[in-house]
């Protein structure tokens, strides 16, 4: 059999957290990066405006187009800058535009754009705008800039990896690995002739630690099969001096054998019984329920008998709990199931709690026509409970709805589509106002859509 390093399935284990780690790191790493670059490309558009602003609005105020052509292409220059734009304002027509792009550029919504208003004082206190100064980044120089910073975060990590990854395999060898291997060795050595052979490990004894723990638990139990050994030893001498014996003690042990097996197969067939019982009410549970149900719905195709399924739902419980209290809505629970219990009492008649407020009543040989009887009857049978519920929007006292469905050999090839239907007539019964009983229409299963 081929064996599996602890220490290498560990450095791959690390291997795998760094390379996730790494991706993560760099992530956010990069997105702070990209962050600062925006913000430094932000700060250069600063400066750049801040340069150029009191001498574009001195060209624009005095109308020398060539100095304002010559700052235009300047600015324009500059690494970050993809595009300067001037518009200069003007009271008797449309403002007139002058703009330098960078070849290549074109406008981004990741780059920086910074506006900035001209203004010119032609005398001391007296400012008049002139036109607007609009500076925009160059997305690619923001993309050239976070390449070049990828590339060390990226390589960065990686090393921190790799030498992570070596650390913790060197110090799992040097701690763990060795002295693991030297256990076995002493495991793989032992006989019952040399248990007393006690196993050490070369290292400091002082130190105290899991391998500390473990070298006490392998001589511990060297010590323990020691003592069994020589008890057994012990045994078999008394069983040869008792040989005569023998035969009286196992006729005595076999029958106390056979005793204790009857009362095993009476605790397992009252446990079976238990495992098949909801605790709560004493009805049949989701377990029971769903092998019954395979065994009527075999019965109904192979003989052509009917068989009916009602789904019952308690109305409002949720808000009967929460009213009344868990312990109320326990003893509620207990006396539905009673009523729905002594209602469908013929025999073969299965009645079972399937969820927490749901009870289902398998009726083998009933059609639908008698299965809406005795639904209405239980539904009369609840309502005589007289169980009261301030909060119900249906009734002052507990109530149900029954969605019933019959079985249809030609449309049903599994029992879960007479449930399904069964369920969908609950929902209508709930849609209807509840407290009554919704019988399923017939309609193609999930089995007939899928064949």
């Amino acid at each position: 059999m081929r064996r599996n390093s602890l220490g290498g399935r560990l450095v791959l284990a690390t291997l795998a957290f760094c390379l996730l780690f790494t991706v993560v790191v760099a992530a956010l790493r990069t997105w702070s990066a990209w962050q600062n670059n925006v913000a430094a490309m932000s700060g250069e558009l600063q400066l750049i405006a801040q340069v150029y602003q009191r001498t574009l609005s001195k060209s624009i105020w005095d109308m020398d187009r060539e100095s304002l052509q010559a700052h235009l292409t300047s600015a324009a220059n500059v690494a970050s800058v993809g595009q300067v734009v001037v518009s200069l304002q003007s009271s008797n027509r449309a403002p007139e535009v002058f703009q330098r792009r960078r070849e290549g550029w074109r406008p981004s919504t990741l780059a920086p754009v910074l506006h900035v208003k001209l203004d010119y004082e032609a005398f001391p206190g007296s400012r008049e705008a002139v036109g607007e100064f609009s500076l925009y980044g160059d997305e690619r120089v923001l993309w050239q800039r976070l390449r070049a910073e990828m590339v060390a975060i990226v390589a960065t990590q990686v090393a921190q990896s790799l030498l992570l990854a070596s650390l913790i395999m060197l110090m799992f060898s040097r701690l763990v690995t060795v002295h693991v291997r030297r256990i076995a060795q002493h495991l793989s050595q032992l006989t019952p002739l040399n248990l007393d052979t006690k196993l050490t490990l070369e290292r400091d004894r002082r130190r105290q630690d899991e391998l500390s723990l473990l070298v006490s638990g392998v001589n511990q139990l060297q010590g323990n099969l020691s003592d069994y050994l020589e008890r057994q030893q012990r045994d078999e001498k008394e069983l040869i001096a008792h040989r005569d014996n023998l035969a009286a003690l196992v006729r005595e042990r076999t029958l106390e054998l056979e005793k204790t097996n009857d009362r095993l197969e009476s605790a397992n067939a009252m446990l079976d019984g238990l495992a098949r019982t909801d605790p709560l009410t004493g009805l049949a549970n989701r377990r029971h329920f769903d092998e019954t149900k395979e065994i009527e719905f075999r019965r109904a195709q192979r003989n052509g008998q009917p068989l009916s399924l009602l789904v019952c739902d308690i109305d409002e419980f949720k808000r009967y709990n929460d009213a009344y209290g868990h312990a109320k809505g326990d003893q509620c629970l207990r006396a539905v199931a009673r009523a729905i219990e002594s209602t469908c009492a013929r025999a073969g008649e299965l009645v079972s709690r399937i969820g927490g407020e749901e009870f289902a009543v398998l009726l083998p040989g009933t059609d639908a026509q008698t299965g809406t009887l005795l639904a209405t009857q239980l539904l009369q049978a609840v309502a005589e409970l007289g169980i009261a519920h301030r909060d119900s929007g249906t009734a002052p006292f507990i109530t149900v709805s029954i969605g019933l469905a019959q079985f249809d050999a030609e449309r049903m090839q599994s029992f879960d589509a007479l449930f399904e239907q069964a369920d969908t007539a609950l929902y209508l019964a709930k849609s209807r106002g509840r407290n009554q009983v919704a019988v399923a229409e017939p309609q193609k299963s999930l089995d007939d859509k899928w064949s």
